[in-house]
């Protein structure tokens, strides 16, 4: 269940290099094997389209896109596990969604854990369906974990 979402400014933008003190914060906050600092500050290097939410003026969530060859592959969505379960998310991934369809794609990808039952949920309700499973994929405190490979093909419609 969505709690609503408390009367706050939220907005969605490019993410900067200023940005990327925070944002690891996040992920060191949100996971047990965090990508570093500098997988970030690569991804911004790169080109790839990374975006953040800002909840009154403060960093609550990013994302990371990579685009190429008419296919997109979501990198990396969190949401700062203060403000989870408030619909920004969603708002998140909606907003990825409408850039990965204004690049022309497709077709995108993602990959998930399958014991990130919030997440798997919500990209359920986005439409997407597994396609694949990616044995031991990611670390995990009990050695290895799959991922769920999850794909969505997208249209103007959508």
């Amino acid at each position: 269940m969505i709690r609503p979402i408390p009367e706050a400014c939220v907005s969605i933008r490019q993410m900067r290099h200023e940005d990327l003190a925070h944002v690891s914060d996040i992920e060191r906050r949100s996971y047990d094997f965090p990508w570093s600092h500098g997988v970030f500050r690569d991804c911004l290097l790169a080109g790839y389209q990374c975006v953040v939410l800002e909840r009154n003026g403060e960093l609550a969530g990013y994302g990371i896109l990579s685009v190429a060859a008419g296919e997109a592959h979501i990198l990396n969505l969190c949401i700062e596990p203060a403000y989870r379960s408030c619909g920004y998310g969603e708002r998140l991934l909606d907003e990825i969604l409408f850039r990965a369809r204004t690049s022309s794609v497709r077709e995108i990808f993602l990959e998930v854990r399958p014991s990130n039952a919030n997440a798997i949920a919500l990209y359920k309700k986005k439409g997407f369906h597994q396609v694949a499973n990616r044995p031991a994929y990611y670390q995990s405190r009990r050695g290895r974990e799959d991922a769920a490979v999850l794909s969505k093909k997208l249209t103007t419609d959508d």
